[in-house]
């Protein structure tokens, strides 16, 4: 299974609340009827985010497709195409950051009905192999990541490894997503010794200053 994660900026001069209301309610339903696609959620940054300014991105998406053949032939279609013909409608197309990713389930919790979504935009040590540092960031960062207590699910989502043979590596190299009953509970894992832990062995295969995340509550579009 792949997925498709787009990192979304809005539309210049386009409000948040428009923004989010637009690719919720008229891009969203476009996006349903393509076929071949098995899932899709939007992510939207919580409104109250914005308090002190520009987040590290407007929202993310994820979508899923069976394989490289079946995105091959999603991409093919007429409805894929209308897709595409709406993004300027309120999305800035040219910063649209769009990573093949390979989804790894780290603590396969439920996911909270009510609650709120952790996305994290991850780059890798400047000079460490991409290879290595995934292997670091699941073998390692990931079981330390899971013992926090409030934590519910926590999945990553790496940069397929054939991104790497490119001329221009991938703007980031993975997303780290993780799944809280409420913000208090997100704030409450700050002040635990796993979590301390966690951020501890980040200098260990991420880039200093590099992380960005932004809080979000997920709409499931199909799946």
């Amino acid at each position: 299974m792949i997925k498709i994660c787009e990192v979304a900026y809005r539309r210049p001069g386009m409000g948040v609340a428009d923004f989010q209301a637009y690719w919720l309610g008229v891009h969203g339903p476009i996006i349903a009827r393509i076929p071949g696609v098995r899932r899709y959620v939007q992510c939207h940054p919580n409104l109250s985010g914005y308090g002190k300014g520009e987040l590290i991105c407007d929202g993310v998406a994820e979508i899923w497709v069976d394989d490289k053949e079946a995105l091959r032939a999603v991409t093919a279609t007429v409805e894929f195409a209308a897709a595409k013909r709406d993004e300027p409608n309120f999305i800035d197309v040219g910063r649209l950051v769009e990573l093949l990713t390979s989804e790894t389930v780290i603590k396969d919790g439920r996911v909270p009905a009510n609650g709120v979504k952790s996305i994290s935009l991850l780059k890798f040590k400047s000079g460490m192999d991409p290879a290595e540092a995934q292997n670091h960031w699941r073998r390692t960062h990931g079981p330390i990541a899971a013992e926090i207590e409030t934590l519910r699910r926590y999945v990553q989502c790496p940069a397929r490894l054939g991104a790497y043979g490119r001329p221009v590596p991938p703007v980031f190299d993975g997303l780290a997503m993780a799944w809280f009953d409420s913000v208090g509970h997100m704030r409450q894992s700050a002040r635990s010794d796993a979590y301390a832990r966690t951020k501890a062995d980040e200098e260990n295969f991420l880039e200093p200053g590099r992380i960005g995340s932004i809080i979000t509550r997920e709409h499931v579009i199909i799946g």
